[in-house]
């Protein structure tokens, strides 16, 4: 139990501590209206703010700050709060802070110096921080200065101790050897420097050795308690989110219980998304994706370089069950780590590469072929809209994670049914970057990209940013579009039911119109209202709204007249206010443990046009990773492939392969042996000069906005893949 202001047993941790790492703002607020110490340190010297700076709170940093938390106060670890964040909003707040302090300290020894109180100078100038001795008022006046034309010779002597220069100029260009000081103040001074000469003699080397070897020892013997302090600290915390978490999960069950059987308006937000993802079905297009295509079907005929269209619509054993796994497990012992760089158990992936994960992108090329043969701009933009919403559309509980690339991996598909081929790389690993080109069979689209996905981890969640640009090119109509992917968040990381949303702003901007759809994915929300939406609207140049869009991105996507979209939203908005109005919440129910609404699908409003709407699933596809039939395919390997695939293809990855035949040992051991493979690989191009260079992509500028891209070299379907790296 925390007493306010009070440390605990837990490594010092007060309640504010806690509050302050976990982001409870209100908490915090609360603690510190009741007069809790701001600046309270735990064992390891960590004050709150350190500890809110650390886990990227801007906004409990900013209320500590209010309350006159300190920025320069130096923990264990010789680190102030602004050391210890790598958050550039909270690191310029630490920054005005420490700038604001040591301005109050300036002004305090300018001060001093006017009183002749060389008790405070002798003060200011113990402290971890210091002030600086050369300062100056609004004439240009150093304490020096000051203290010399005024006579306080005490004064003069204690700054002369502490360093003050004696060369110093105010603005009038005058220097203290112009001013009046005593003999006896400059003797001092004299005397203060060196009061007798000792010559060197060897002994002093000898003395010298012995008193840094001294030092050395104690460095490390202050290192090594730290070190222990930090894993002590990192176990408790873990222990305590975890506790903390299953105590939410089992009190949000127990309340479920206590309620009368769930119907459509009283589910938990943990039973609303099971509804959703349980006998839920969507109403598809009966037409399927190659019919709307255009291209239509091109049966088994092969591609020029040998490989066939793909077919298969089922993987060859089904996945493991992860109920006895924690991933918990794992994370809390990387607290802190770039999670990119953590070696996750062959348990929770899925049977693909990253580089076939972004292939899926492709899956309703449909859409660009419709944008294709449209001959309004406006429609194009909804064609490309839909398609970039239509990319993210397979991760719909996909929780498995996809196996990270090596360096210099390859895929390669060709769909002649879908009307492209697609070839992408691993082009660097730390950071990890895949580059991406796609173009259609008759030269009717380019589709191209790179992406950095960017972790983080919240403690009950794991986001995945993925950062980089996406093009797509018409080059019938002249046209570019680019827009980037929103963030993706699993939840649950901790206890229950692992689930998936996407939220975040899209823009896709039409390089050669200045039209630009805005799109909105929206968040889950306290009570699940707006899982899985999107919304947004077309723009001209001038910004003027021409349509709008909404749906579901697990789902479809309509368009409507804007006009009709705004009033639609504001008598839905008018409805809910007065059904929150008419129920009375219970006393003691917090507001995040109120139902959600019914799950219901896409409410379509009249006079709206359907632009795209998602394949259906196979029957299977809960037991194959919840694949798509489209996913199913993109490892699919048949004996003629392996004559025209180069040797760094996914397809030909053993770790691969073996979870996809579900031997789990087999699929452990090639991953920890490649892993390492890579690890010695790059340790010995460290040793020689030769840096890493990349086959079919290299770094430059994207050509429609300037931004930094990893762009198609060509050559990959000529078909030479001489000196291809061993990376398998």
């Amino acid at each position: 139990m925390f007493l306010l202001g009070k440390t605990s047993p837990n490594g010092g941790w007060a309640a504010l501590h806690l509050a302050s790492y976990f982001g409870q703002k209100e908490v915090v607020e609360g603690l510190l209206k009741a007069g809790v110490e701001v600046n309270v340190q735990n064992d390891q010297g960590d004050t709150p703010l350190h500890l809110a700076a650390l886990s990227g709170r801007k906004e409990v940093v900013l209320l500590l700050l209010r309350y006159g938390a300190c920025a320069t106060v130096i923990n264990g670890a010789a680190q102030t709060p602004r050391a210890v964040t790598e958050d550039d909003e909270i690191i310029t707040m630490l920054e005005a802070a420490e700038r604001r302090e040591s301005r109050k300290m300036e002004e305090k020894l300018l001060e001093a110096a006017r009183e002749g109180d060389s008790s405070t100078i002798a003060q200011l100038f113990i402290r971890n921080r210091l002030p600086d001795i050369h300062c100056k008022d609004a004439e240009g006046n150093t304490p020096l200065h000051i203290a010399a034309c005024r006579g306080h010779r005490q004064c003069v002597d204690e700054l002369l101790k502490n360093g003050a220069s004696l060369t110093a100029k105010n603005r009038s260009g005058t220097v203290l050897t112009c001013l009046f000081i005593s003999a006896d103040s400059q003797k001092s001074n004299f005397l203060a420097w060196a009061s007798h000469w000792v010559p060197l003699t060897f002994a002093q080397s000898c003395i010298y050795v012995y008193f840094s070897s001294v030092d050395y020892l104690f460095v490390l013997q202050v290192w090594s308690v730290k070190l222990e302090q930090e894993v002590e600290k990192n176990k408790i915390l873990s222990e305590a989110l975890q506790t903390l978490a299953t105590e939410r999960h089992r009190l949000k069950q127990a309340l479920s219980k206590d309620r009368e059987s769930p119907t459509p308006s009283t589910l938990t937000e943990d039973e609303f998304y099971d509804a959703l993802t349980g006998d839920y079905s969507l109403h598809p297009n009966p037409q399927g994706i190659a019919s709307m295509s255009g291209d239509g079907n091109h049966g088994d005929k092969a591609h020029h370089n040998g490989v066939k269209k793909h077919s298969r619509m089922s993987l060859p054993a089904p996945m493991f069950s992860r109920n006895d796994v924690s991933i918990w497990s794992i994370l809390k012992k990387c607290i802190g780590m770039e999670l990119s760089k953590i070696a996750m158990p062959v348990i929770f992936n899925e049977p693909l590469s990253f580089l076939q994960r972004l292939t899926e992108y492709m899956e309703h090329t449909y859409l660009i072929h419709q944008a294709n043969t449209s001959t309004d701009s406006i429609q194009r933009m909804k064609c490309v809209a839909a398609f970039a919403v239509s990319a993210v559309a397979s991760q719909w509980e996909r929780t498995g994670k996809p196996f990270n690339p090596l360096l210099g991996e390859t895929y390669e598909l060709i769909r002649e049914d879908l009307g492209f081929r697609w070839v992408s790389e691993q082009v660097s690993h730390h950071p990890p970057v895949s580059a991406f080109h796609a173009e259609g069979l008759k030269d009717d689209f380019l589709f191209h990209g790179s992406i950095y996905p960017k972790l983080k981890f919240w403690g009950k969640s794991v986001e995945a940013e993925p950062r980089g640009i996406i093009t797509l090119e018409l080059p019938k109509h002249n046209e570019a579009y680019t827009w980037t992917n929103p963030t993706c968040c699993v939840h649950n990381i901790i206890v229950g039911q692992l689930w998936i949303e996407q939220y975040g702003n899209v823009e896709v901007i039409n390089h050669k119109t200045g039209e630009r759809c805005s799109l909105t994915f929206k968040s889950c929300g306290l009570f699940g209202k707006e899982l899985h939406k999107v919304e947004g609207y077309i723009l001209d140049k001038s910004k003027k709204k021409i349509c709008a869009i909404y749906g579901k991105w697990t789902e479809c996507l309509y368009t409507v007249d804007p006009a009709t979209f705004d009033l639609h939203k504001k008598a839905d908005k008018k409805s809910a206010e007065e059904k929150k109005g008419n129920k009375q919440s219970s006393v003691d129910e917090e507001p995040e443990e109120m139902p959600p609404p019914e799950a219901e699908t896409v409410q379509v409003i009249p006079g709206s046009e359907l632009i795209w709407r998602i394949s259906p699933r196979p029957d299977n596809s809960a037991q194959y990773y919840a694949f798509s039939t489209f996913a199913m395919q993109l490892n699919e390997l048949e004996d003629d492939m392996k004559e025209s695939l180069p040797t760094t293809d996914c397809r030909l990855r053993p770790d691969i392969r073996a979870l996809e035949s579900g031997d789990i040992d087999l699929a452990s051991a090639e991953k920890k042996r490649l892993e390492e493979k890579q690890r010695v690989a790059r340790k010995n191009r460290s040793k020689s000069s030769e840096d890493w260079k990349t086959r079919w992509f290299h770094q430059g500028p994207n050509p429609h906005n300037g931004g930094q891209d990893w762009l198609y070299s060509g050559g990959y379907w000529n078909r030479n893949y001489s000196q291809l790296p061993d990376i398998y």
